[in-house]
């Protein structure tokens, strides 16, 4: 299999010699290694920045620029991944709902994968920041499935054609995210983008918003509140004294290579 430049780079950023085959196994390697090596961040809406979703930006902003990004840059580039591949797997969008209640109708903002394997389906996301799944979960199953970190499952709005993703955490069940297997074309995509990158109400607009796993570990940043989330234990948290912690943190912890901008430092200072 010849596979393109930068997506032969991305194989090795996750550890392959070789194009693995197209399997459920080669699957859950692969959401498990990106998530566990690619920052969830949102560096460039807290600068107030364009974000640009088209692929060549977020492969040269995540694979050559030491970056990580949201759902609408890390979602895209591992599915033109898993496309490259031979999976057979398209983008679909969701309204986040983690935080509020289950049932509210939230903007479309989140976009995720459909993957199917000898006629089963499977969603995959590697962009949902601090609960992101790091194993792909069976569609049309409402039972509870085990990841390589929480238990998730999924629950099926038969009347609207919606589900809803579940993860259980200290005991307790929380919706993430309502979503549906509408097809999406790239201009979908722009206009979530842009109100998650642009609006005023947007939760990233001016925000530091940053998240990556480990092996039984969540590592998540928000603004200068850091916390590391393990299994089965209480939570370590801890805030940020300053905008040198801020950055070694982002450099050692987060594997993010900090970009050069005039006015970070007074907005870290400022987060």
């Amino acid at each position: 299999m010849t596979l393109l430049n930068h997506s032969r780079l991305y194989l090795q950023r996750l550890g392959y010699e070789s194009p693995p085959p197209p399997t459920l196994q080669t699957l859950r390697d692969l959401q498990l290694r990106h998530v566990c090596t690619f920052a969830f961040e949102s560096l460039s809406t807290l600068l107030r920045l364009p974000v640009p979703i088209d692929l060549p930006s977020v492969e040269q902003k995540v694979l050559l620029d030491g970056r990580g990004g949201y759902c609408y840059e890390l979602n895209q580039m591992f599915l033109a991944l898993l496309q490259e591949l031979g999976f057979e797997a398209r983008g679909i969008t969701g309204r986040v709902v983690m935080g509020g209640p289950p049932d509210a109708r939230t903007a479309r903002t989140h976009r995720l994968s459909l993957v199917t394997l000898d006629g089963v389906r499977y969603i995959t996301d590697v962009g949902f920041g601090g609960m992101v799944p790091s194993s792909p979960l069976q569609l049309d199953t409402q039972a509870v499935q085990a990841t390589a970190h929480e238990p998730y499952r999924l629950t099926l709005n038969e009347q609207e054609g919606s589900y809803t993703l579940w993860a259980e955490v200290s005991g307790e069940w929380r919706g993430l995210y309502v979503f549906d297997l509408q097809v999406q074309a790239a201009i979908d995509y722009e206009i979530g983008n842009w109100y998650v990158s642009t609006h005023p109400a947007s939760p990233f607009l001016g925000q530091l918003k940053v998240a990556l796993l480990a092996p039984g570990k969540r590592h998540t940043l928000n603004n200068a509140h850091y916390a590391i989330h393990a299994l089965d234990q209480p939570s370590e948290k801890r805030v940020l004294n300053n905008v040198q912690e801020l950055r070694a943190l982002l450099r050692d912890t987060f594997g993010i290579r900090v970009p050069v901008h005039p006015s970070l430092d007074e907005v870290f200072a400022g987060g």
